[in-house]
């Protein structure tokens, strides 16, 4: 017969056993109810991003609808810019708003060029010390943001009045330019002299499309409120007040042909050189999708580039899962 002292340590053993046993069953149980939950959520995060792909096939479908409308024009017509649509999907909703993407300058245009060869472009240069003109930036203070932007997407390290990967290698933390194109307008805060107020003044009237042409405006669709553009466009010649009363007097669709719109009182005598003058359209080439999707807890939010090409078919330009800042 054991004595009553093994007989107690047997059960302490048993009972630290038990115990034992017991936390790592607890742990086992929270690291497969943990799994499940992050295999849960990834799953709805999937099936949210699917829904916000959806969104964008239903938005290439209504461009192209609008394209075939008139192939020559892209007019207000049926109040689609910048109006929003709700779709309520099982266990969730998705919504997105479409709107027009070329009522803004090219940050890109300030080069022209191809792939790792960009050089500086002057009248994109012109263009955007001009905008930023109309926005209140002094002169003097536009010209060299300006020439600080083109130095940073030209792939050369010369300094053409703005500064290259020297000036940036003095600061801290040292980093160099980018050497080409941007690929959204918040990179545009890397580049020297671009402070917060300047940014957010500029942010409403700036692109950043993944191209290097003067960006065509549709003055269809362009809202008063963005008449700056209308003086960038005329290089200076149109006062941004005069801009908003042109815009508003726009005929109820739009402008049928671009010589009546170069005909209006307010634009005799005041058109620009040809090369500015072919940046004023009629037609959109470029629409921005924005979509948002809440499905089973998750959500998705997707902003998409698209461009309609001149025999109406719609092509993904830029993609990105994030909002556009």
């Amino acid at each position: 017969m054991r004595p009553a002292d093994e007989k107690g340590a047997a059960l302490l053993t048993v009972l630290l056993l038990v115990a034992v046993m017991s936390i790592i069953a607890v742990g086992v149980l929270d690291d497969i109810r943990f799994g499940v939950r992050r295999t849960a959520n990834a799953v709805g995060r999937s099936q949210a991003q699917l829904y916000a792909l959806g969104a964008e096939e239903l938005a290439r479908v209504r461009i192209a609808r609008l394209a075939r409308l008139d192939s020559g024009r892209t007019t207000l017509k049926g109040d689609w810019n910048g109006r929003s649509f709700q779709f309520p999907i099982e266990n969730g909703v998705m919504t997105g708003r479409i709107t027009d993407a070329t009522g803004c300058f090219n940050l890109n245009s300030v080069t022209e060029g191809r792939g790792v060869r960009l050089i500086r472009r002057e009248l994109g240069v012109r263009q955007f010390v001009i905008l930023l003109g109309a926005l209140g930036v002094p002169a003097g203070r536009g010209q060299t943001l300006a020439d600080n932007l083109a130095d940073w997407i030209d792939s050369d390290d010369i300094s053409m009045g703005g500064a290259e990967d020297q000036d940036y290698a003095r600061a801290t933390p040292a980093y160099r330019t980018g050497g080409a194109m941007l690929a959204e307008v918040s990179e545009l805060r890397a580049v020297r002299g671009f402070t917060p107020d300047v940014y957010d003044r500029l942010r409403p009237f700036v692109c950043a499309p993944p191209t290097t042409d003067l960006l065509p405006i549709n003055v269809n669709t362009l809202s008063p409120d963005r008449s700056a553009l209308i003086t960038m466009v005329t290089l200076g010649a149109i006062p941004a007040e005069a801009g908003a009363r042109l815009l508003e007097d726009r005929p109820a669709d739009g402008w049928d042909n671009l010589q009546t719109f170069w005909n209006a009182p307010i634009l005799v005598d005041r058109v620009p050189e040809d090369a500015a003058r072919d940046q004023v359209a009629l037609r959109t080439r470029f629409f921005s999708l924005d979509a948002d999707v809440t499905f089973a807890g998750s959500t998705a939010t997707l902003n998409t580039l698209l461009e309609v090409d001149p025999s109406g078919a719609v092509k993904l330009a830029a993609r990105r899962w994030t909002r556009d800042e």
